[in-house]
């Protein structure tokens, strides 16, 4: 089983308001997020801060998992360890993917897929024209690493920790855009 954790519990400090639930043709940009994910994995976790009822409305409908980040203000990190306590004890591979990415390429996460099952790698990690981003696909054996996480870093020390079990997937097409600034949103509508 193959499990996705988005991660919607932010505070959108840069934004001043709540992004996620900001619009694009029609729908909010979590459910872009996360319907974009959805296809690709056998089950979607979607890390919320506490008493987030705005983000678990917008995806009712959808039938993932919510997992509580306690202290979402404490950082990224927190919100993947979070969500790893939600996976099932036969989560093959962990996908961290962010809920602010709506316009993730649909064939970034098959390649991944297919670069884990190919290599038996342990972090597989997209480049896009020379930049590594997100989302990245995390073998079972690094879920305790995952599970540890602190601070706003996200999972970059676990990439970083070990060269010889990461898998680069290089894509020749620009950094999918995350939402972060007025400015961003401005850009992506």
């Amino acid at each position: 089983m193959i499990v996705a954790i988005v991660l919607a519990a932010g505070l959108s400090r840069r934004m001043g308001k709540r992004k996620l639930l900001l619009e694009l043709e029609g729908r909010s940009i979590i459910r872009w997020s996360v319907e974009a994910v959805r296809r690709e994995v056998d089950r979607v976790v979607v890390v919320v801060g506490p008493g987030d009822s705005e983000v678990r409305a917008a995806l009712e409908d959808l039938g993932v998992t919510f997992a509580v980040n306690p202290h979402p203000e404490a950082g990224q990190g927190t919100s993947i360890a979070s969500g790893v306590e939600a996976l099932d004890p036969g989560t093959r591979a962990v996908l961290v993917a962010l809920g602010d990415q709506p316009r993730l390429p649909s064939d970034v996460i098959p390649a991944l897929r297919e670069a884990f099952e190919r290599t038996g790698q342990s972090v597989i990690a997209p480049v896009y024209r020379g930049t590594q981003g997100t989302p990245v696909l995390f073998g079972a054996d690094v879920v305790p690493e995952l599970r540890s996480l602190t601070g706003d870093a996200g999972a970059r020390s676990v990439v970083r920790r070990d060269a010889s079990r990461v898998e680069l997937v290089s894509f020749d097409l620009p950094m999918p855009l995350d939402i972060d600034t007025p400015e961003d949103y401005a850009r992506l509508v």
